[in-house]
């Protein structure tokens, strides 16, 4: 946050009304990706639920995965699409601690290569499970949301745009995520992020 106070005076006004930002690292592995293949296109309350009855149902791991039904993963409330990319991750056999050595570029680049993996579900990965201190989510939509009003701008920048603005943020763009998150939680009264 001092790095983002010293690049920008908006940062400087408001990092120290956000408090202690939030601290959204979860244990690497298939169940942080499952869980943000999940949380694609769906409000984060709909993301916990889900979650929560996927691990209740015992279906957390790729082994349980590709052995369930998929009458078994859409009583979890999984969507026919988000079945199949779950199921095609199980199988695909990812090397966890090689894409842990990766450099972010790299890992992206092995992670979109997975079913139903873009861009977005690769850099809140790599932030949230490989704990990348640079890697920004751009096409979040809380992150946008989240800019848009910090910032004062009219319109909810897109995704090239908040990446342009986020620039100057390097090599620290995944605190200004959580910083960006937890402004978003503050004026709008809900998360952006789980």
């Amino acid at each position: 946050m001092a790095h983002l106070a010293s690049v920008c005076p908006v940062w400087a006004r408001v990092a120290p009304d956000l408090g202690p930002l939030p601290h959204l690292r979860r244990p690497e592995g298939f169940a942080a990706l499952a869980d943000a293949v999940v949380a694609q296109l769906i409000s984060v309350a709909a993301a916990d639920t889900i979650s929560t009855r996927i691990r209740a149902a015992g279906l957390m791991s790729p082994e349980a995965i590709g052995a369930a039904s998929e009458d078994a993963l859409r009583a979890t409330g999984l969507s026919r699409p988000k079945i199949r990319y779950l199921k095609g991750i199980a199988a695909a056999g990812l090397d966890w601690d090689r894409l842990r050595a990766l450099p972010d570029d790299q890992a992206i680049d092995t992670l979109t290569a997975l079913p139903g993996i873009g861009l977005w579900t690769a850099e809140i990965y790599l932030k949230l499970a490989l704990g990348r201190p640079d890697v920004f989510a751009a096409g979040d939509l809380a992150l946008q949301e989240g800019a848009r009003m910090l910032y004062g701008l009219d319109a909810r920048p897109t995704a090239a745009a908040l990446r342009r603005m986020a620039e100057p943020w390097r090599p620290w763009r995944a605190v200004a995520a959580r910083g960006l998150w937890a402004y978003y939680l503050r004026v709008k009264g809900r998360e952006g992020m789980r």
